[in-house]
């Protein structure tokens, strides 16, 4: 074996989730097709990092290198400018620079209280934060080879064997495509990737205009929507058109022009274009996310709009939730059954995101009844418990991998309770063990897990818990600790 874990793309996914098996004691070997001027065009515009994302990697000490690269993109942006109407991104880190958590819907604002602890969402550019997960798998000694194209996989049955564009090969127990949302990973184990086709062709480029004052940030118009970046000369658009005809040809300055003529309404002038992507509404999702000893995570296993921001989390979520499953099977602690719940718990989630996604794209449509609508939903999110839904949606907050179970708990991600002696529940898990608190009784239970359980005295005005090491609650007091110690971190 040339690793235990083969992991295809070495974007955010990618690496996440090789951080979280090498934390596990798993050896993953990340192939990253890309190299320079690929890796320029991912970070066109900014990336959200929202809520729930923002409290797993909390879980490993890695939100401070994050905010820390916000603050300095902002600095070096002198994003001090008061956002104009529709300016959805310079209105964030005006609410992000009052402490206060912030996102929208479809562009609808939504803001929350003053004085967050820990902020809600953090804004960078993709190569910012591919930077800090580079940087942290290269302090665990994740090996990671750019410009390694799969070109052929076979799944043998004890392993996966992965052949490059160089004819050579390279052998891993497992292997993971985290290629994106043409995953070569994915058409290759045959999983149906169903869905519907594009609506919509979004435009994002790096640009100058003849005028820079010609065009102003503005959400919706009659031809379709133009959005300023944080970043001088970054523009987008979106035009309603059926999505792009040549996905694959590059964007010209003509192109781009035009699009940006279309949907402002202006006679701006495109002089200069340094780079520029396509994109669509095209929303699609993977029949299931493991096919034998291959599985799919991140874009490879669904794709939607990217209004609203929630694709990078989403996958982000899928590299925390898959990790540690995958390494205790790795490592012969856990059942094969293990990997079933990681499609079980992941699919209804990113159903529920295209299904929102779906209805932001609506919402951006030009026209007087999305108009009237718009103004009735704003109304709506006036209401506290209406904003709180949509908060919690867009976050990935209200999620619960249990939403049966007796005890509210159950399922959830954890309380953020301070253990007596230990500290905060969310520092315990840094280590990337699983968590046990609870009486003498409870502790016995986990008798010869040490290694990939961490036990402690559970605070008297507390209820016993089991928490997973992506920071969901197993088991909340009463019967079934051995069931749920069996299920999620295999039979003694």
């Amino acid at each position: 074996m040339d690793a235990d874990v083969l992991i295809v793309g070495g974007g955010p996914v990618g690496l996440l989730l090789a951080c979280e098996l090498k934390l596990a004691g798993v050896d993953p070997l990340v192939l990253e097709a890309a190299t320079g001027r690929e890796r320029v065009t991912r970070s066109l515009g900014m990336r959200s990092l929202n809520g729930r994302t923002m409290h797993t990697l909390g879980l490993r000490g890695l939100v401070e290198p994050l905010a820390e690269a916000q603050w300095a993109l902002f600095d070096e942006l002198a994003t001090d400018r008061e956002p104009t109407e529709g300016d959805i991104v310079a209105g964030l880190v005006s609410t992000l620079r009052q402490g206060v958590s912030s996102g929208h819907f479809s562009g609808l604002p939504l803001v929350g209280e003053p004085g967050n602890r820990t902020p809600e969402i953090l804004l960078l550019k993709q190569h910012q934060l591919e930077q800090v997960l580079a940087d942290r798998a290269a302090e665990l000694g994740v090996t990671v080879r750019s410009g390694c194209r799969v070109v052929e996989l076979a799944d043998e049955g004890d392993g996966v064997v992965a052949t490059l564009t160089d004819g050579g090969t390279v052998r891993g127990g497992y292997l993971v495509g985290c290629d994106g949302g043409r995953s070569f990973v994915r058409k290759r184990s045959g999983i149906p990737f169903s869905g519907t086709s594009a609506t919509m062709t979004g435009r994002t480029a790096l640009a100058e205009l003849a005028d820079p004052d010609a065009i102003t940030s503005s959400l919706r118009g009659p031809g379709g929507l133009v959005n300023l970046s944080l970043v001088p000369g970054e523009i987008a658009t979106i035009e309603f058109d059926g999505g792009p005809v040549e996905r694959d040809l590059p964007v010209t300055a003509e192109e781009m022009q035009e699009s940006i003529r279309r949907a402002s309404g202006t006679d701006a002038v495109v002089t200069r274009l340094e780079a520029a992507i396509r994109y669509s509404d095209n929303t699609r999702h993977a029949e299931t996310y493991r096919r034998g000893r291959i599985l799919l995570a991140g874009d490879a296993a669904h794709v939607h709009s990217p209004l609203g921001g929630q694709g990078l989390n989403l996958g982000l979520q899928d590299a925390a939730n898959l990790g540690w499953k995958l390494a205790l099977v790795v490592r012969g602690q856990a059942p094969e059954r293990l990997l079933d719940t990681y499609t079980t718990e992941r699919h209804p989630v990113a159903a529920r995101v295209l299904r929102n996604t779906r209805a932001q794209v609506a919402l951006m449509r030009p026209g007087p009844q999305v108009d009237a609508l718009r103004e009735v939903l704003s109304e709506t999110l006036e209401l506290p418990e209406a904003k709180r839904h949509f908060m919690d949606m867009v976050n990935g907050t209200d999620i619960d991998y249990a939403p049966d179970a007796s005890r509210p708990l159950a399922g959830r991600f954890m309380p953020d309770w301070e253990i007596e002696g230990a500290g905060w529940i969310r520092e315990l898990l840094v280590d990337g063990r699983g968590l046990l608190t609870g009486s003498p009784e409870t502790r016995a239970a986990a008798k010869g897990r040490e290694d990939h359980l961490r036990v402690l005295d559970g605070a008297p005005d507390q209820a016993d818990l089991l928490v997973r090491p992506d920071g969901y609650v197993a088991w909340a007091g009463g019967d079934g600790l051995a069931e749920a110690l069996d299920t999620w971190f295999g039979p003694r």
